[in-house]
């Protein structure tokens, strides 16, 4: 019941319009991880940027299980397994970004794509979790019970080799 493990794992690109450039990212994104993305939506109108409420602007993946497993021992060996104790959150989750797909093995600079930064988002739980989703009788999670920043390290140097500065 003690033992962290990844949740999920959820790839974002912010592309900043829609068209051509968008259907790039998430065809990008489609063979980087080998799911079909989902657009995302801007909340709100932002007229310096040229952005409309409810127009698609970037695209995302959320994987679970072995697939994120694999996903995040590649993505974090891009990075050079270093990331930085700011990128923790207080819950234990870990955010963190890469600047070029082309750094994924298989994927090469095309000039008429260009090139597409993405982010990476893992969300570290415990076993036990259920009780705050559940429908029936919901209840708060124990604090022990809880991933904190510190376990969520502890967890990253032990399971992936991960330095944290």
């Amino acid at each position: 019941m003690r033992d962290i493990y990844i949740d999920k794992l959820v790839v974002h690109m912010g592309v900043g319009e829609s068209g051509e450039k968008l259907v790039k990212a998430e065809n990008i994104m489609k063979t980087i991880t080998k799911q079909t993305p989902v657009r995302s939506i801007a909340r709100m109108t932002q007229p310096a940027f040229s952005i409309r409420k409810g127009a698609p602007i970037g695209c995302k993946v959320t994987l679970r299980g072995k697939t994120a497993r694999d996903f995040f021992a590649t993505s974090i060996g891009i990075i050079n397994k270093t990331v930085f104790e700011s990128q923790f959150d207080k819950s234990g989750n870990i955010s963190f970004g890469i600047e070029e797909h082309t750094d994924f093995p298989g994927m090469s600079y095309d000039p008429q794509v260009g090139i597409f930064g993405m982010d990476v988002n893992v969300v570290l739980e415990r076993k036990g979790i259920r009780i705050t989703r559940r429908r029936m009788e919901q209840k708060k999670l124990p604090s022990k019970q809880r991933v904190k920043k510190e376990d969520a390290i502890a967890f990253l140097k032990e399971q992936y080799q991960v330095e944290v500065r």
